[in-house]
Formats: C-alpha cells, sequence, structure tokens
C-alpha cells in the first residue's frame, strides 16, 4: 500500500476516498484488466494478421515482446495474482477467471473463424484453453530462467500442434533442417 500511495502521491485519506478498501482496489484493477483485454492485447495483435490463426499467434507474440523488452522478468499479472491471492478470495479469483475466459473467448473467436481448416468436431474451447496454458507456462519459465528460450519452444510446440491440426507443414527445425 506504502508504494502505491507514494507512486499516487496520495497520501491514506486519499485512497480510502476512492475505495472502501485494499480488497476493493485489487477488484477494481483486476475489472481494468478485463476492460483493457481487448484494445490492449487483442486489437493490436489482431491489426498485424488477417489469417485467424496467425491471430492467435500474434497474441503470443505479444507476449514475446514483452518478455524480450523487460530481460525476461515480465509476468502475466493475472497469473502471477492467480498464484498468490489466497485461494478464499473468491471475489478476487472469479475476477481473474473472468479475465483468463475473456482471453480464451478471444482465442476460441479465431479459432471459430478458422474452423474449416480444423478436424471436425475438435473443441475449440479445450484448444483455446490450451493456448492459454502455452502462453501463462512459457512466460512463467522464461521468467524463472530469465532466458527467452522456453517461451519460444513452447510456442513452436503449438505451432507444430496446429501444424498437425490443419495439414499444414511444421515450421519446427530440428539442427538447422526444416521438418
Amino acid at each position: 500500500m506504502a508504494e502505491i500511495l507514494e507512486r499516487a502521491q496520495a497520501n491514506s485519506g486519499s485512497f480510502y476516498h476512492f475505495f472502501d478498501s485494499k480488497e476493493a482496489l485489487l477488484l477494481a484493477v483486476l475489472d481494468g484488466y478485463l476492460e483493457g483485454l481487448e484494445p490492449v492485447i487483442v486489437r493490436p495483435a489482431f491489426a498485424r494478421r488477417r489469417d485467424p490463426i496467425d491471430r492467435v499467434f500474434a497474441i503470443l507474440q505479444g507476449y514475446r515482446e514483452r518478455l524480450v523488452e523487460t530481460g525476461c522478468r515480465y509476468g502475466c499479472p493475472l497469473g502471477r495474482l492467480a498464484l498468490e491471492i489466497e485461494a478464499e478470495n473468491l471475489p478476487a479469483h472469479s475476477r481473474i477467471a473472468a479475465n483468463f475466459t475473456a482471453w480464451i473467448g478471444a482465442v476460441r473467436g479465431c479459432l471459430e473463424q478458422a474452423r474449416d481448416r480444423l478436424p471436425p468436431g475438435l473443441d475449440l474451447d479445450a484448444l483455446a484453453t490450451f493456448v492459454l496454458t502455452t502462453m501463462e507456462g512459457g512466460v512463467l519459465q522464461s521468467r524463472s530462467s530469465r532466458r527467452i528460450e522456453p517461451f519460444d519452444q513452447s510456442v513452436a510446440q503449438l505451432r507444430n500442434y496446429f501444424a498437425c491440426l490443419t495439414g499444414e507443414p511444421s515450421r519446427l527445425k530440428k539442427r538447422g533442417k526444416r521438418k
């Protein structure tokens, strides 16, 4: 709290004028993340690519850029909060879950647009969840090791999986040769 007040150049009385509690601030932050998902994460990624599957990877590229810019110190704030906030804090965890659901929904929309290239009956919700899991895991491992390779390896495997699903050539490289 002291750091927040210092950065805001405010005193504790000012804080409690705007927020009833620290919990209220946390919920407002989580609501802000949810509101910012489309304009801050999704829209810029989608502006770079027209193909729906490429848009999925453009979202992941945005996270890669954040990792590189921060020397692999970036961590997904929602992932970090999900691990740090007490499990009993249901209002906060429901907001975190809503954020993850919205992220998955954006990816699922891309998958729906590419449905004709994917196997019939493929569970698009599960695949979109897998994309989120790949991003979160790759970010976590790169942050822990301070190297971009774990993120890149995770995304490369996801690309290979998509290539298998769509019947397109794999983009994985092994010892300098294309597979």
